[in-house]
């Protein structure tokens, strides 16, 4: 009596059915079909679903040296490219004492609305911030405190609005804090409400660096990026850096 090569070969098509011995010809037994299918995966966004939206940046995949394996965001590769110069001078600044992780340049009608929302969401990450409406007291000298606060900060934070560019436009305070920024190569651009591309109309060297946009991802996620960017494990402090 002939027997059944299903064990050993496996009925996984019609044709490993009819070549058996035993079932050729059978009406019965396995199906035509495959009898393991195995589990398909999507790939999970920044927000930890399988959908791209909801904060994420749109097509992004490639995790940063410094992200933490256990991080839930993720990074385009021209993020990546845009915030590795930063972080090694982060890395190089961190030994320095008291400095503060960033300065936050903003434009005077953002203090209460969109700087002070980045500030709190900084703050609660973690992130230590030079920021003029809580470190510059009634009384002093406002530039003054501003040129303090960029030499204690290890890098800078450009929230770029329309009344940004507009103060820009027109070689206000922040025009001076941003010149300052460029100078040293610590400035991470955050553009908000408005685009890089109106950004360079009116400043093509500050346009030139790219940076985060939260019209890809939620500010909460900008936030969340600045913190993995800006945080130094102790062990990196004591054998230093490449």
């Amino acid at each position: 009596m002939s027997r059944c090569t299903a064990p050993r070969r496996g009925h996984r098509s019609a044709a490993a059915r009819a070549a058996c011995p035993a079932c050729g010809g059978r009406g019965y037994g396995y199906s035509s079909r495959s009898y393991y299918s195995p589990p398909t995966y999507s790939p999970r966004s920044s927000s930890g679903s399988s959908s791209s939206s909801g904060g994420g940046s749109a097509g992004a995949g490639t995790r940063p040296k410094w992200s933490p394996s256990t991080s839930t965001v993720s990074y385009t590769p021209a993020e990546v490219r845009a915030l590795t110069p930063i972080r090694r001078t982060v890395e190089l600044r961190s030994a320095l004492p008291e400095l503060r992780d960033v300065f936050l340049c903003h434009a005077w009608d953002d203090r209460r609305g969109a700087a002070t929302k980045l500030h709190d969401l900084l703050e609660a990450e973690g992130v230590s911030v030079w920021f003029s409406e809580r470190d510059i007291a009634l009384g002093e000298p406002f530039l003054r405190e501003i040129d303090r606060g960029l030499a204690k900060s290890r890098t800078g934070l450009v929230l770029v609005t329309p009344s940004l560019l507009k103060r820009i436009d027109s070689r206000g305070v922040s025009d001076k804090e941003l010149s300052a920024l460029l100078a040293r190569d610590l400035l991470i651009p955050v553009v908000h409400g408005t685009t890089y591309d109106e950004l360079r109309s009116v400043s093509p060297l500050l346009g030139s660096r790219n940076g985060l946009d939260t019209a890809e991802d939620s500010m909460a996620v900008v936030a969340a990026k600045i913190a993995e960017l800006v945080t130094v494990e102790d062990e990196l402090l004591l054998v230093g850096t490449d």
